[in-house]
């Protein structure tokens, strides 16, 4: 992680460390009325797999960038040999 993602994630944390009891209470009830018992599960599975999703597209979105750095200062190298 780099510091800006580091930096954004500071005021999620603090949020879920003032959640009290009677708040996340109040959230499940909302989403149990929402969504209904059964549905609930499937929404967290899929909501993962979204997740592992993204991390992966990232990653991969990463390699090229690497890979061109890489290339451009082994360019760099053979032009000033």
């Amino acid at each position: 992680m780099n510091v800006g993602e580091l930096k954004m994630m500071l005021p999620l944390a603090q949020f879920v460390q003032n959640i009290g009891m009677t708040q996340l209470l109040l959230i499940l009830i909302v989403l149990i009325l929402l969504f209904g018992s059964k549905k609930i599960p499937d929404l967290a599975r899929a909501l993962g797999k979204s997740i592992g999703e993204f991390k992966k597209g990232r990653e991969e979105g990463a390699k090229p960038e690497e890979a061109q750095k890489s290339r451009s200062s082994s360019d760099d190298a053979s032009r000033s040999a």
